[in-house]
């Protein structure tokens, strides 16, 4: 069955390895298999940036440096140009600004055709460019929710002007209001978008996937494991972005109470703003068992998480119910337990628990999150049963056949009635 026109309007998208790309990578190419038209509106690769992917996915210049073309799985991508993230919050915006701008000028003025536009935030505005997209041609937007703003700036203390604070709610609710449907990737972000006002008839739930054909169970005893020394090591991994929101020095905090346990490494992957101090503190209070790595190919997550034994997913205090970290799906999917830092009524804490993945403890209890890695090192064969339940649950629950099949029932849903 054919479907209608779609324009994804993403700040991601591949060859960025950043997991939301990724999702955003996979449904668009299962909802082109599925008969429906597809282009794509996004930045240049600027987040996780991953040589081997970039060479797979060559750009060539459609509007000077400004905008970029290149082609994904047979669908045309349109990349506006975008600087790497840096830690300046007023350089952020300007990137974003940009990215709005020269959005709406190749969707006013360049070769796009659409019925329906999927705008997945954040940022919160772009369900703004995609509403003024909208008025271009009679159209109708979808918007997905990956993380509630401007909650999650305000949960995390970085957004802290009353003034600024009911702008950005305005436009929250202003894109709610004018979005043909909205989608949340947790119930309980659900009910948050409830209590906001949010017409029930025009939310939907749909969990992002998992990229099961990439991210495979491996043996712990493989290339990256022998490469850093990690074979004979009990090993408590974090892998991904390193900001705020994650809350990594509580991590740290554990790290230092099992600092005269003998074979037991914390290994850091990543990059973002908070690495910098994070490296810090690791000099300043010798955590020998602490390892900083840099962020590694994405073909190379299999072989970091087979050589983990637990693997961390971390939220910061009061921020779980803003978000699910894609992470955790990745982990599942290669079959390793789940230790979730997160508040205990969170939507990752959830998943965690009806999954019977692994531990659940609070971003505020490091001793918790240490008692839960002693226990976790002293029975294998437990570790590897949650492990297995992991991947059994995501396998049957976070597929992107599931995810695709759900976004392609609404599309036509929401355009129905309004294609030419």
């Amino acid at each position: 069955m054919s479907g209608p026109t779609v324009l994804l309007l993403s700040l991601v998208f591949p060859p960025d390895s950043v997991s939301t790309a990724q999702i955003m990578g996979e449904l668009a190419a299962e909802l082109r298999g599925r008969g429906f038209e597809i282009s794509v509106l996004t930045t240049t690769p600027h987040y996780n940036v991953d040589r081997e992917l970039l060479d797979a996915q060559p750009r060539r210049r459609w509007w000077g440096r400004l905008v970029q073309r290149s082609e994904y799985r047979g669908i045309t991508v349109f990349h506006t140009l975008m600087p790497r993230k840096t830690a300046s919050v007023f350089g952020r915006l300007l990137a974003w600004l940009a990215f709005h701008l020269l959005s709406l000028v190749v969707g006013y003025f360049g070769p796009l055709r659409w019925d329906v536009i999927l705008a997945p935030s954040p940022p919160l505005t772009v369900g703004v460019c995609a509403w003024l997209l909208t008025l271009r041609r009679r159209s109708r937007y979808v918007y997905n929710v990956q993380e509630i703003y401007p909650d999650m700036a305000v949960s995390l203390g970085a957004l802290r002007s009353p003034t600024l604070i009911r702008l950005l709610l305005a436009v929250e609710a202003l894109v709610y209001r004018k979005a043909a449907a909205v989608t949340v990737i947790a119930p309980r972000m659900q009910e948050r978008l409830l209590a906001k006002g949010v017409p029930t008839a025009k939310l939907r739930v749909i969990p992002n996937c998992t990229d099961a054909v990439t991210l495979r169970p491996l043996p712990k005893e493989n290339d990256f494991a022998r490469e850093h020394g990690l074979e004979k090591r009990f090993v408590v991994s974090y892998a991904g972005n390193m900001g705020p929101a994650q809350g990594l020095e509580r991590l740290l905090d554990t790290a230092r109470l099992l600092l005269d346990e003998p074979g037991i490494v914390f290994l850091l992957v990543g990059d973002g703003v908070s690495r910098p101090a994070l490296a810090e503190r690791v000099r300043d209070e010798r955590l020998a068992n602490v390892r900083l790595l840099d962020q590694q190919p994405y073909a190379r997550m299999p072989e970091i998480y087979a050589a983990s034994d637990v693997s961390v997913v971390a939220q910061a205090s009061s921020s779980g119910s803003d978000a699910v970290p894609s992470k955790v799906y990745r982990i599942m999917t290669c079959a390793r337990p789940v230790l979730a830092v997160t508040d205990a009524d969170s939507d990752l804490a959830a998943l965690v628990r009806e999954a019977g993945a692994g531990w659940v403890c609070s971003p505020d209890d490091a001793r918790g999150v240490a008692a839960s890695v002693q226990q976790a090192r002293r029975d294998p064969a437990a570790c590897r049963a949650l492990g297995e339940a992991g991947r059994r649950h995501v396998l049957a629950h976070y597929t992107v056949d599931a995810m695709s099949v759900a976004y392609a029932n609404l599309l036509r849903e929401v355009t129905r009635g309004v294609e030419a």
